[in-house]
């Protein structure tokens, strides 16, 4: 897959999912645009601090940088442990602001330039949790459930004007954090940073061209 001379914007670039995808995207020639609330680097790589959940500001980061012919939407949150009817707002809202809000902030701002451009690629990043409610995790399936149902409404939208739009289903993903948490799991069944950023970028590329409104599984062997 190559992406020469492509403009990639990667949210969530700080973190372990967004390095992998955005070192896969370099080392497929494109040009990398790297978004996220903490300071994310790469040699030859453009960078914005912004906060996602801030939609002004979403707008006027978009601004500076311009049309992108593809934006990986990876900036999200988890978290567990409490029943339903247990739920604090403040919990509810978090989950929904990391994983729903900063999205829909993000396509808001690129979305009209990559129209005016021709067309470009969307990938979302969900979760194994949106298909069937867990117990103890009602508001991340809830928010993750809510990433597949915009996915499959801006590909419904979207694709007449050539711009595909998918979503990425993983379940747990080998980073330092989850085996810190979960220290006596087989990480080696957990899904690889680098092998889910493969499928990020597959979905990206002219291979997936007639793909759209997908919410593709990438569960490792879990």
């Amino acid at each position: 897959m190559n992406f020469d001379g492509k403009r990639v914007a990667v949210t969530g670039a700080a973190g372990n999912l967004g390095r992998a995808v955005a070192a896969g995207f370099e080392q497929a020639g494109a040009r990398l645009v790297l978004i996220d609330i903490a300071e994310a680097s790469m040699a030859g790589a453009e960078s914005q601090i912004v906060d996602l959940t801030d939609g002004a500001a979403t707008q006027t980061a978009f601004a500076a940088i311009g049309a992108v012919d593809v934006l990986c939407n990876i900036a999200g949150g988890f978290d567990m442990g409490v029943a339903v009817h247990e739920t604090s707002d403040a919990m509810w809202d978090k989950l929904f602001d990391l994983n729903t809000r900063t999205l829909r902030h993000a396509v808001c701002a690129a979305v009209p330039a990559m129209v005016a451009a021709g067309g470009g690629a969307i990938i979302n990043v969900g979760a194994g949790a949106a298909l069937a409610g867990m117990a103890d995790m009602g508001a991340y399936c809830a928010a993750k459930s809510v990433v597949v149902r915009l996915t499959e409404s801006m590909a419904a939208e979207l694709k007449e004007k050539n711009i595909n739009v998918n979503c990425v289903l993983p379940s747990i993903i080998d980073t330092p954090e989850n085996r810190a948490a979960m220290p006596t799991a087989e990480f080696d069944k957990w899904v690889a940073p680098d092998a889910l950023a493969d499928v990020i970028r597959f979905l990206a590329s002219d291979a997936a061209r007639a793909i759209h409104g997908a919410a593709l599984p990438v569960s490792g062997l879990v």
